[in-house]
């Protein structure tokens, strides 16, 4: 793939990957059926598709916190085989440790990492700053929005500095102000760090405004069906006719199943 006059080498790599569960009455269920994807270095891409496509199981796979079947993820030549420091994950339910304010959070896995308080402290305020949330370092996540909530949870994850975030339906629970805004402060941190981002959603609106390529799963099996190359500039018009095409082209895929 080529962005800005130079080629990008993948980051991300999935081949033939598989994911087979056992039910409690020993049957196989085939969650995930031979995905094939390449995703370049700070590629910006959203897996839509409707629910039991497999979309949430092929993000965990991909941080290393559920192993495939078959086949395998590689990430920058390598296979992964558990979770990985370079690879950092946002959940939809936020995930913050009640007991701990915004700013210890943020610097929860830093500390973790072995990184002195010093550090962990300006890379707090670092993103504290960049996510509008300086006044409410000392906040507990009981006192904050379910919008606020998500920004701290984005900002824990990018203070680790990962190369690849990977994103699951991060705004699904978010009123539809709220997640205009927090789809606009992603875009503006993607333009600025350039990490590699998966995220993926059930919103078609949402996958044509933020992403560069969108992958569509369909269910049973699940299976990569369509690929969208995304080619508006940014930031999106909604009123663009091409918005329009897309949106349609979508939600009849979503319809078909």
């Amino acid at each position: 793939m080529r962005k800005k006059g130079r080629i990008l080498m993948d980051c991300i790599t999935l081949k033939n990957v598989k994911k087979d569960f056992i039910t409690g009455k020993g049957d196989k269920v085939a969650a995930l059926g031979n995905v094939n994807l390449s995703v370049p270095e700070s590629e910006f891409v959203c897996i839509l598709g409707p629910s039991g496509c497999g979309k949430s199981t092929l993000l965990r796979i991909i941080a290393g916190l559920e192993s495939a079947t078959e086949g395998e993820v590689i990430y920058r030549g390598k296979p992964i085989t558990g979770a990985h420091k370079e690879i950092g994950m946002v959940f939809q339910n936020y995930s913050l440790m009640p007991w701990l304010n915004v700013r210890d959070n943020i610097a929860l896995g830093l500390d973790f990492a072995g990184i002195g308080k010093k550090e962990r402290l300006e890379r707090a305020e670092y993103y504290m700053e960049m996510i509008h949330m300086q006044e409410f370092a000392k906040a507990f996540p009981y006192e904050l929005s379910g919008g606020m909530q998500q920004r701290v949870a984005i900002a824990r994850a990018l203070a680790n500095d990962p190369d690849v975030l990977l994103m699951d339906e991060p705004f699904g629970a978010l009123d539809a102000y709220t997640r205009i805004v927090l789809q606009q402060e992603l875009l503006s941190i993607w333009e600025k760090h350039k990490k590699t981002i998966l995220f993926v959603t059930h919103s078609v609106d949402e996958a044509i405004y933020l992403a560069d390529r969108v992958i569509f799963m369909a269910p049973k099996p699940s299976r990569i069906e369509k690929e969208f190359l995304i080619d508006m500039p940014r930031i999106r018009q909604r009123n663009n006719p091409r918005y329009g095409e897309l949106t349609e082209e979508m939600l009849a895929l979503f319809e078909k199943h």
